[in-house]
């Protein structure tokens, strides 16, 4: 029997996991997708001796971390830095990134003529990915971290109204407020927010996240990152198939 599985920390309310065993059930697939929950990035060595291992997906925190295993790494992975799928092919590994495509399908039906900058929280793997997208989508946009170092990055400290009012869509690509710690949310002041500003949270549980109900309670249009897991993940399932 094939084996897929997640590589990550903390990952027992993965979606993959739940979505690929339903998969291969209704498709009558001879396969098993499994969690790789490591503590260290380390144990990914013992990951690669699983038998009959066919492919992987990545998540917080190892999407970078994880490029030095790799064998090789396809070109808009390699440009973004960060891989979210691996293809193992007679024990070569090879690394891509299908988190672009789900974040850019998903986010182009909600898109307005004057949804024109972005706010990205978070400078991880994940944000790597979305930021990527966003360029090829024409919209401009700021990484939000906490320490600053580069041009285009700023600090929560330094968003106030103008820089909302500068910036129509803010994407939260951190984990705050995935379960259990439901009740957080990245600190902004969202009394400064409207319905021109589009809300798009990676987390997907709870469906609906604190800063999401903050958003809405301002009038905003708001939506999770489940259907971006779902495309991500077809798009992985095709990679490894191909």
């Amino acid at each position: 029997m094939d084996k897929y599985g997640l590589v990550g920390r903390h990952i027992d309310y993965s979606f993959s996991r739940g979505y690929f065993n339903k998969k291969f059930e209704v498709n009558t697939i001879s396969a098993e997708y499994v969690n790789f929950d490591l503590s260290t990035i380390s144990e990914f060595k013992a990951v690669l001796n699983e038998k009959n291992l066919k492919g992987l997906n990545v998540t917080i925190p190892y999407k970078t971390e994880i490029i030095p295993f790799l064998v090789e790494v396809e070109e808009e992975a390699k440009a973004i830095g960060a891989v979210n799928t691996i293809k193992i092919v007679n024990g070569k590994l090879i690394g891509y990134n299908t988190d672009v495509y789900g974040f850019v399908q998903s986010i182009k039906p909600l898109l307005k003529s004057h949804h024109q900058n972005a706010l990205v929280l978070g400078s991880g793997g994940a944000s790597k990915a979305i930021c990527f997208g966003l360029k090829t989508l024409g919209i401009d946009f700021k990484v939000v971290t906490r320490t600053p170092s580069q041009k285009h990055q700023m600090s929560y400290l330094a968003i106030n109204e103008k820089v909302l009012q500068e910036h129509q869509i803010i994407i939260n690509c951190t984990p705050i407020g995935t379960f259990p710690n439901v009740e957080d949310a990245p600190e902004l002041p969202y009394e400064h927010l409207n319905s021109n500003h589009l809300l798009y949270d990676l987390v997907y549980n709870p469906e609906e996240t604190t800063f999401l109900k903050k958003g809405k309670n301002q009038g905003c249009q708001t939506t999770n990152g489940y259907q971006m897991l779902k495309l991500q993940a077809e798009k992985a399932w095709e990679i490894w198939n191909a």
